[in-house]
């Protein structure tokens, strides 16, 4: 499981999906929670940077753990999710500075994700606010945007949550790319008028 942390917060981080410092990442074994660290580096984790903690109760690790794991904690609470991934992908970000929910131009981003709901709080970092908006918002979705500050991927594994936030960004760019150069797209997916409403 060690790895697995050390692979998907190396893979954020060489794929510029978050800063030195930025993102974090948790798994859910039972009633225990394995989160990174509080400004611990994702793209060059260490064992000791993976701290246990209680699902529902503080013990002696939350004093290192990263400040979203409230928001974790109500993930895990209010979903199926036996993992997640927070991350401050680029090109998402700056789409939700406008979008109410991130539609996908590209053929995978549609068939992965349909849509990204982004939902908008006044405290961004690891507040309850967040954490009720984000864990309502992942019962029906597997990403959530949160406007102007980054993502909350949920999957049974690391590796499934990072799948969401890789085709997330990468979506976004290509929404970026086709805005910047003033491509009018033409349509060429079947039932397309839905997609929106996914």
């Amino acid at each position: 499981m060690y790895e697995d942390f050390k692979m998907v917060g190396a893979d954020l981080y060489t794929q510029g999906i978050t800063s030195s410092h930025g993102g974090n990442l948790s798994v859910r074994i039972g009633d225990r929670i394995l989160i990174t660290r509080r400004g611990s580096m994702l793209g060059h984790l260490q064992d000791d940077d993976i701290i246990e903690t209680g699902l529902e109760r503080n013990d002696s690790g939350i004093t290192l753990a990263s400040s979203e794991i409230g928001v974790h904690r109500a993930i895990y609470l209010n979903t199926s999710a036996l993992a997640i991934v927070h991350a401050h992908p680029v090109h998402a970000v700056v789409c939700s500075l406008e979008m109410d929910e991130i539609v996908p131009i590209d053929s995978e981003g549609s068939y992965l994700l349909h849509k990204i709901p982004v939902i908008a709080a006044e405290h961004t970092v690891g507040s309850t606010e967040v954490a009720k908006l984000a864990s309502q918002v992942l019962k029906e979705y597997k990403i959530v945007m949160l406007r102007g500050h980054g993502c909350f991927s949920i999957g049974q594994v690391l590796e499934e949550a990072y799948q969401w936030v890789s085709s997330l960004e990468v979506s976004a760019r290509m929404i970026c790319l086709a805005r910047s150069a003033g491509i009018r797209m033409k349509e060429y997916r079947g039932e397309s008028d839905k997609y929106s409403k996914w």
